[in-house]
């Protein structure tokens, strides 16, 4: 199958990129909650993280994508803090993204800005805690939607202390630039980082593409919550679900081997056509939107070169380096081809089902 066109400026310049883990933990979230259809035997999401990256420029400026949760999320804001507690989902955060960073010699200081894919609270991190010379970036329709931010906002599901006495700048679409199939602004002007317009899921919702290396181009596509589960975005027109599944180590835990035919299978038993992700998202701003989205990251993620990672990703876990190592040589490394397909694993009930 030929590789779909995602055409990205060259440059030859590049970010060093380091996933974070945000120690964040989301456990017992309904399936149902966040995608449709449902999956038999699959009540829960799997337990999610949320990934924050570390991207540093030559220049030495350094900017945060994502912050997870901070460690007492009861201090959200009341529309955000009381929905948590009448949900009961499990929320566990053992350290915040500013002090993972200082254990290892990053000062605060440093982060000269935190991006926020967008607004949610699982994304927010505490943001005071960083000094008032780290910028917050945002997504086009913040401000008119959120600012002052609580309490002077009642209803707003960010605080003013997220941003006071610091530089809130809200990202302008309208003289994008083209990445693939994405609006795109060229954040550091040399082609070796971008903020893509990925709406749909919330208000002024960000992507990011990073260049990782040239002679060959690599890049990292950060996803943000454009999709919550891998069965989000694959398979899909452009990347079928293989004929054999290979994988190695903690990857082949409680995954099933049995190639497409099953899953295929499982796949028109759920009325879904093999080329269709397995799930549609049930839950954003615009679900349409959502989709369209989601149709122009499949083009991305079907690039062997581009390695597609959203905030909520599990397949990472025990499988690649983390900060304070950095993800640059992800594709010598064969990271993308050791997560791709690991998601297959959570559908291992539905499988067995099948077989019977």
């Amino acid at each position: 199958m030929a590789h779909p066109e995602f055409p990205v400026p060259a440059s030859t310049n590049t970010v060093t990129v380091r996933i974070v883990d945000s120690t964040t933990r989301i456990g017992k979230l309904p399936l149902e909650f966040l995608m449709a259809p449902p999956m038999p035997g699959m009540e829960y999401m799997p337990l999610l993280p949320s990934w924050s990256f570390l991207i540093e420029h030559p220049s030495g400026q350094k900017l945060l994508f994502d912050l997870g949760v901070p460690q007492d999320w009861h201090t959200f804001a009341p529309s955000v803090a009381t929905k948590l507690e009448e949900r009961g989902w499990d929320i566990v955060v053992d350290k915040e993204v500013i002090d993972v960073l200082e254990e290892h010699g990053i000062a605060s200081h440093e982060i000269s800005g935190i991006v926020w894919s967008h607004w949610h609270w699982d994304h927010l991190g505490d943001p005071s805690r960083f000094p008032a010379s780290t910028d917050l970036i945002v997504g086009p329709g913040f401000k008119d939607e959120f600012l002052p931010g609580y309490p002077a906002k009642p209803d707003a599901p960010v605080r003013e202390s997220d941003f006071a006495g610091r530089t809130l700048k809200e990202i302008d679409f309208t003289s994008a630039i083209q990445v693939g199939q994405f609006r795109a602004v060229d954040f550091f002007g040399d082609g070796s980082f971008y903020l893509l317009d990925t709406p749909g899921h919330a208000i002024g919702h960000l992507g990011a593409l990073a260049r990782t290396t040239t002679s060959p181009d690599t890049f990292i596509f950060m996803g943000g919550d454009l999709c919550h589960h891998s069965g989000e975005i694959r398979p899909s027109p452009y990347m079928p679900i293989p004929h054999e599944i290979h994988l190695a180590g903690a990857a082949a835990t409680n995954l099933p081997c049995p190639g497409a035919a099953l899953y295929t299978q499982l796949q028109a038993s759920r009325n879904r056509s093999a080329d269709q992700p397995f799930f549609d998202p049930g839950m954003g701003l615009d679900i349409q939107e959502a989709l369209s989205t989601i149709g122009k990251a499949q083009k991305a993620d079907a690039r062997e070169n581009v390695w597609f990672i959203y905030a909520h990703d599990p397949s990472l876990l025990g499988e690649v380096d983390l900060f304070p190592l950095a993800a640059n040589e992800w594709r010598r490394k064969n990271w993308r081809e050791k997560t791709l397909w690991r998601f297959l694993g959570d559908f291992a009930p539905a499988i067995e089902a099948l077989e019977k």
